[in-house]
This record gives structure tokens, sequence and C-alpha cells, in this order.
């Protein structure tokens, strides 16, 4: 019963065309693929028609006899002729359509992604706004100790938030390895290369919330990086944007605010769970053999400025990445405090944001 079950579910959620196409370049692709797709199935009637005809028709059992000839120019040149203007006639909406999807001029806005393992970084140029984008599927689902929602392993902490009715263009690259930002319902797919700017372009035409997911594998966390896009009208993305701008302005830090450790470590907590726990556990114990622990490691209780380094600048030649750049001050100060003082870390030291900024110098 529970097999039938579960096998009917998989049934519903089984797909067999494109997504519906939601932005004017994924109508292109999606009509581009259903005329692609009649022609080969004229294609594959006719040819396979008359084979089917001639090996029924023609066969042995009724006395007919296997005709020997040789060069026929006529049906060579018929059978080259037809072919060509088929190629031809399929070549034109496709490079049509190629053109259109690179057409990036005359945006409305532009946003840079920055890939990294394994979040997306959003940089509103024109707005001076930028945020990261990490899943937000609860732990407990990922780990089977709660029922999945719909959306599992589709859904963020901060979605992008883009204008309906306008050209949106995507400038696309990557700080470790190559990505892909990709969402089906824009007919979208565009790698993201370390060194490398990319672009590409959408508009959507009606206000909500888009899924999509990284298309490059891309490591461990590969599949637990989702693309989501909520397009608003005109009127409400206006106000979003003053509200972001205000929460930035709100959360301005003083770098030479002194916290205390409990602060630090609560902080530090958050920061931790949201960019650390997918390789170190939030048992701070890592994965063996692939990520090191940190719960009682020689970087977590030895000395803090070594400590400081790892995470700010990363290690080469690791899948450890370097923070300095993703995070604030505070943030780095605040995990690098928890990861010293948690599980059965207890060095006692509480690292300040003015540290962190005299790093940086």
């Amino acid at each position: 019963m529970g097999l039938a079950l579960a096998t009917n579910l998989a049934h519903a959620a089984y797909e067999l065309n494109l997504q519906t196409p939601e932005a004017p370049i994924a109508d292109q692709i999606y009509h581009l693929h259903t005329l692609i797709m009649y022609v080969v199935l004229g294609i594959f009637v006719v040819v396979f028609g008359t084979m089917f005809y001639s090996i029924y028709a023609h066969r042995k059992s009724k006395g007919h006899q296997a005709a020997h000839f040789h060069e026929n120019t006529t049906v060579e040149v018929i059978w080259t002729i037809i072919p060509f203007f088929i190629l031809i006639g399929m070549a034109f909406p496709a490079t049509k359509t190629v053109l259109a999807m690179k057409d990036t001029a005359s945006p409305d806005m532009t946003i840079k992604v920055t890939g990294f393992q394994w979040k997306w970084e959003y940089d509103y140029l024109q707005e001076g706004i930028h945020f990261f984008s990490n899943l937000a599927t609860p732990r407990e689902q990922i780990d089977n100790k709660a029922a999945k929602d719909a959306h599992y392993l589709l859904e963020v902490d901060h979605p992008l938030v883009v204008p309906t009715g306008k050209k949106i263009r995507m400038l696309v690259t990557a700080d470790d390895v190559i990505h892909s930002w990709s969402v089906p319902a824009f007919g979208v797919k565009q790698d993201a290369i370390p060194g490398f700017i990319r672009d590409t372009w959408f508009k959507v035409e009606k206000p909500g919330i888009y899924r999509g997911q990284c298309s490059e594998l891309c490591g461990k966390d590969h599949g637990f990086m989702p693309v989501v896009v909520e397009a608003k009208t005109p009127e409400d993305y206006a106000k979003w944007l003053a509200e972001q701008k205000a929460k930035m302005a709100a959360v301005v830090e003083d770098p030479n605010k002194v916290y205390t450790l409990d602060e630090m470590k609560s902080k530090g907590e958050k920061v931790f769970t949201t960019h650390c726990a997918a390789c170190h556990q939030a048992s701070g114990m890592g994965i063996p053999g692939a990520f090191p622990a940190l719960n009682g490691s020689k970087i977590a209780t030895g000395n803090k400025e070594a400590h400081i380094n790892l995470v700010m600048n990363g290690k080469p030649g690791t899948a450890m990445a370097a923070f300095a750049a993703q995070l604030s001050d505070t943030e780095i100060a605040a995990v690098v405090t928890y990861e010293r003082n948690a599980w059965n870390n207890h060095t006692g030291d509480v690292i300040q944001p003015s540290e962190i900024k005299a790093l940086r110098k």
C-alpha cells in the first residue's frame, strides 16, 4: 500500500514538457521547441511509415524479389535538397531565438549575480543594494526529521526581487567554481564562471514567485543552491526598494562597538548555521575525509589570528572559501568567536569587529 502511494505521488509530479513560459524569451524557446518537435515527428512518420510499409507490402512471403539497382541521380538530388530546405526552415527560427536571447542591449536595470559554494550574491548596481540568497529549507526536512513542504530545496531567505514589465540584465560570474544561474520559466540558464562575466536578460510579465536552481555540478551542496525570483508590480517594487534602503541604513554597524562573549556567540551561531554548517555540520564534527571538524580542532582552539585569517582568506586548493568579501566585520568576528567557544571549545576569546576592520587594511 505504501509503495503504491509513493508511486502515485511520483507520477503526479512527473512532467513531460517545458515549464509554462513566463517571459518573452521563454515563450520563444517554448514555441521553437514545439515547432522542432512537430518537424521531427513529421520526419519520423514519413521515414518510418515508408520503411514499415515497404517491409510489409513487399515481403518475401508475397513473392517479391529484392531489386538490384545502383546510382540514381534524381533520387540522390531529391534526398539532398529536401533535408537541406528542412534544415534551413529549422535554422531560421532557431537563430532568431538565440540572437534574441543574447540581446542584452538597453536594459531597464542591471543586477550582478555571483555564485558561491553554495549561495548567490545579488548586487543592484544602480541602487547600491546587495545581499546573499541562501537555502531556507529547514535542516530537519533535509535530514528527514520533518515532513517536506511543497517547495523543498527551492526556497531561500532573500529572493531576487524585480519589477514586472522591465528588461532585467543579469551580469553573471562566480567566486570559486563554475555555477549556473537558471530559471526555466524565464528561459534563462547562464553559466557563472570565475574570472569571467557573462550576461543574460529576462522580462517578467506577471507578478509572482519563480523558482530555479544552480544547474552546473558545483560541489557537495550543488542540490542546495536554489534560485528564487519574486516579481512585483513597479509600485510594489518601489516600496520594496525603499524598505531595503531603510534597512541597510538602520543596520550600519559601528566597528568600534565592543560586544560581550554571549552577544558574539549568539550572532556567530546564526552566521555559522547559514554559511558554515553545510560543510562543518551543526555539531562541529565536519565530514570525515572531506571537511575537517572544528570541535576540538587546532584551528578553533589555537592561535586566533590564524583562525581569523583562515575564515577571511580561505585556503587555496581546498573547499575552504574566503569570507572576507561575503561577511561584514561583525559577522566574521562573531562566527570566529562562536567557533572558539562552541561545542567542546572553551577558549574564552571574544573577537571584536575592530580587530577584523584593522586586518582588512
